[in-house]
């Protein structure tokens, strides 16, 4: 079974030094509501999507799991389990086939795994281990204990937080460690000095990169969890989300409108492309598998649709195709399996996409799942059959999560006629 987790985040607007002048939970509250808004959607840039050809689609919703006292804020795939993280700092765990038509509600805490300090913005699992971003600007690492020895109520151990104190220490009486912040404000180059909005693994799950409303995003050797490498100032405002391709590029989308492409050279992260096609914050970023086609998504309502192109053979970087058009509000999260795209959106709907097998820059909407009642916030997907002939997705679980506190998981069925 393939695994593809996805977390979505919600930007903040506002300058840094305004959110940091606020506490946690109106920081959260502010940053929420600016990443519902509904800008213009995007007129110049022409549609891919197109009425559906010979393709019949089933889906239902299997359950609707009500534990969290606050909104769901990310998810991550693991085995036969799924986590979520909320915006009360809780980490639950849940299997990724419930029974059917479950509801999961009450005060039950026996799937609280991990607790931490503000709100969870993502959540991604390396190996035997849960890595989670907070609201506070630290990363946690918990231990993952096999659900099937796991006594009730007993929580994941936290093994590091970061940055670690070796970092902390090796870098606090160097001069050259410190980084200005802000205005008169100096902190050392290993800590985010705001959230850490969303998390990333490279490819063979050597790295973890994490991305803030700092503006900056850092790199960590996951062996140790050593920092290797910070960029200070990538956007002008507020990273809200970071995908990394099969190949090594680095994809940071911003509240700047902006989209950055990065790339390895020389051992250091350099800029390869800024990508300014859109109108609003960018919410949401999402890859392909073969790392050749972008999909982003920002409160302009479209997702757009990039596509790598080669410059003279040696750089490589995207350019916008087309866009995805039927949310009615902003887009807050994407994931990508094989063939099909899945969006979330404020408009309290997913959409789930297929790209064309022989016009690939043709898009169809395969289905609209309608169930939540307040804006998804999160997506995660696991496909459970692909016909590896066509590269296409036979049959897959969806998980969504919303600010309804609600967790729903769907099963859908993709029918060629």
């Amino acid at each position: 079974m393939g695994l593809l987790p996805c977390s979505c985040h919600l930007p903040c607007n506002k300058s840094r030094s305004e959110c940091q002048t606020k506490s946690t939970h109106i920081q959260s509250e502010s940053s929420t509501s600016s990443s519902l808004l509904s800008q213009p959607s995007l007129p110049l840039i022409p549609s891919l999507s197109s009425p559906p050809q010979s393709t019949s689609v089933h889906h239902k919703c299997l359950a609707t799991l009500k534990c969290h006292s606050l909104y769901v804020s990310s998810l991550a795939l693991s085995g036969k389990s799924f986590f979520t993280g909320s915006s009360n700092s809780e980490i639950r765990v849940w299997p990724q086939e419930p029974p059917e038509y479950s509801t999961g509600a009450g005060d039950d805490d026996r799937n609280i795994v991990a607790i931490g300090n503000g709100g969870v913005k993502s959540l991604v699992v390396l190996g035997d281990k849960l890595i989670s971003a907070h609201q506070d600007h630290k990363i946690r690492v918990w231990k993952i204990i096999d659900e099937s020895s796991r006594r009730d109520h007993q929580k994941y151990k936290c093994v590091a937080t970061l940055p670690t104190m070796k970092d902390r220490f090796t870098n606090l009486f160097s001069r050259k460690s410190y980084v200005e912040v802000r205005r008169h404000k100096k902190c050392t180059w290993v800590h985010h000095v705001d959230a850490v909005s969303s998390l990333a693994l490279s490819q063979d799950d050597s790295l973890l990169y994490s991305a803030s409303w700092d503006r900056s995003f850092k790199i960590w050797r996951t062996s140790d969890f050593k920092c290797l490498e910070s960029i200070e100032k990538a956007h002008d405002d507020a990273i809200n989300a970071i995908v990394v391709s099969r190949d090594g590029f680095v994809y940071t989308g911003s509240a700047d409108k902006k989209i950055k492409v990065w790339n390895k050279k020389d051992k250091k992260h350099s800029l390869v492309a800024t990508l300014t096609k859109h109108l609003s914050a960018v919410n949401a970023l999402a890859v392909s598998e073969d790392g050749k086609v972008l999909y982003s998504g920002a409160c302009d309502r479209s997702i757009l649709v990039w596509e790598r192109i080669s410059n003279g053979g040696e750089e490589s970087h995207m350019t916008v195709v087309g866009a995805l058009r039927g949310h009615t509000k902003a887009i807050l999260c994407l994931a990508v399996a094989s063939d099909l795209v899945f969006s979330g959106s404020a408009d309290k709907t997913l959409r789930v996409w297929r790209r064309g097998l022989m016009e690939k820059e043709c898009y169809s909407c395969l289905a609209v799942l309608e169930g939540h009642t307040k804006p998804v916030k999160c997506l995660a997907v696991s496909v459970s059959d692909s016909n590896s002939s066509h590269d296409s997705v036979n049959s897959c679980m969806v998980y969504s999560g919303s600010l309804d506190l609600s967790v729903k998981v769907w099963n859908l069925r993709v029918c060629s006629v």
